[in-house]
């Protein structure tokens, strides 16, 4: 079975209340496997627009990464980023070859 990945990017407009979804995020996270392969960082846009943090999150399964963003741990955490953030994120299958 495929990996998935959530891919995010996000503007953060209040950085000490984007913590409050982070801490919010995280039982979630640590309930669905999740494990952050890229989160922030430096970055160079190369084509398109970017936007000022970069987050990819590792799951072990396509369901795994549905059912935490369907969590209601997540939805509380996504309720605060709403707040703060402007955000795209994608769920997406990984490539086994």
């Amino acid at each position: 079975m495929p990996k998935a990945y959530w891919i995010a990017r996000v503007d953060v407009r209040n950085a000490e209340r984007y913590k409050d979804y982070v801490a919010t995020a995280k039982p979630a996270f640590e309930r669905h496997g999740a494990r952050f392969v890229i989160r922030g960082g430096a970055y160079e846009v190369m084509e398109g627009s970017g936007r000022n943090r970069n987050v990819v999150i590792e799951f072990p399964s396509l369901e795994a990464a549905h059912a935490c963003y369907a969590s209601p741990e997540y939805q509380a955490a996504k309720a605060i980023r709403s707040e703060v953030a402007e955000a795209d994120l994608i769920i997406m299958e990984g490539y086994e070859g």
